[in-house]
C-alpha cells in the first residue's frame, strides 16, 4: 500500500510519501513513490504515485524519456506552457499506460493497473499549483476549501490533517503536521512504512528548497511519534468525564 500528502501553504507546496510496497505478508519491498524534474529558474514539478507499482513506473519512465526525446503528440513535461497542461500531459500517460497494461477483457481488465498521482509545482510566470490524477486521466485541483490531497492509505492520517492545517503555518509546522499524520497511519496500518521522503517548494522560487529521506532512526521522527502518543494520552485525561 501507499501513503502519499501533497499540501498546499501560503509559502509554497509541501510532499511527503512513504515508501513501502507489499504484494502479501511474505513479500514487502521499498521503492521510492516521489519524482521531481526541475529547471531552476523556470519550473519545477513533484510527482508522487499511489496503485499498481508496474504502472506508476511505466509512466514515470515515459515521462523521464520524453524529457530527452519528446515527441509531438507527447510533448516534456519541460515544454508545456502551463501546470493545467502537464496535469493534462501526465493524466493521458497514466490512461494510455493503463489501457495498453490491461488484456481485452471487458471493463473491469483495468481495474488491476489502476492508479492516483498527486502532481505539484510551479512554472514561472504563474501560481503554484496542486492537483490530484486519475486512473481515467482526469483530475482536480486544490483550493482555499481542499487544500490538501491524500492518496493511498488515507483514512487514518486525515483528522489530524483536517483539524491542524492552517495555509499560513511555517514550514517547519507543515512538516511536524505530516509527522503526526504518517505517524497515525504508520501505527494503524502495516502496509505503509518508513523510510518518508520530504520535499518542500517555496513560492516563486522556482527551485527545490529541501528534499530528504526520513529514515527509521531519525531522531527527529522518533521524538513526534513518541511526544505525539503522550499528548493524546494527555488531552484524553483532561477531557470532561461522562455522566453516569
Amino acid at each position: 500500500m501507499t501513503y502519499c500528502v501533497g499540501l498546499c501553504l501560503d509559502k509554497g507546496l509541501v510532499f511527503m510519501s512513504d515508501t513501502r510496497t507489499n504484494a502479501g505478508v511474505d513479500n514487502i519491498s521499498k521503492y521510492r513513490k516521489m519524482f521531481t524534474w526541475n529547471v531552476p529558474g523556470e519550473r519545477t514539478f513533484v510527482l508522487m504515485t499511489a496503485g499498481n507499482l508496474a504502472t506508476t513506473q511505466a509512466v514515470v519512465s515515459m515521462l523521464e524519456e520524453r524529457t530527452k526525446a519528446p515527441e509531438e503528440r507527447n510533448p516534456s513535461i519541460l515544454e508545456v506552457p502551463s501546470m493545467f497542461q502537464a496535469a493534462r500531459l501526465i493524466g493521458k500517460t497514466l490512461r494510455d499506460v493503463i489501457k495498453e497494461s490491461a488484456p481485452a477483457a471487458g471493463p473491469d481488465a483495468e481495474s488491476p493497473f489502476r492508479a492516483t498521482l498527486i502532481l505539484g509545482g510551479q512554472i514561472a510566470g504563474s501560481e503554484p499549483r496542486l492537483f490530484m490524477i486519475y486512473p481515467e486521466g482526469n483530475f482536480v485541483e486544490a483550493s482555499k476549501e481542499t487544500p490538501f490531497f491524500q492518496i493511498g492509505e488515507t483514512k487514518y492520517g486525515r483528522p489530524i490533517l483536517v483539524r491542524a492545517h492552517d495555509p499560513a503555518m511555517s514550514f517547519a509546522e507543515a512538516v511536524k503536521l505530516l509527522m503526526v499524520s504518517f505517524d497515525s497511519t504508520l501505527k494503524a496500518n502495516l502496509s505503509v512504512g518508513l523510510p518518508l521522503d520530504l520535499l518542500l517548494y517555496e513560492t516563486d522560487s522556482l527551485n527545490i528548497l529541501k528534499k530528504t529521506r526520513i529514515e527509521e532512526d531519525d531522531p527527529y521522527y522518533s521524538l513526534i511519534s513518541d511526544n505525539w502518543g503522550e499528548a493524546l494520552k494527555t488531552a484524553f485525561a483532561s477531557l470532561p468525564q461522562y455522566e453516569v
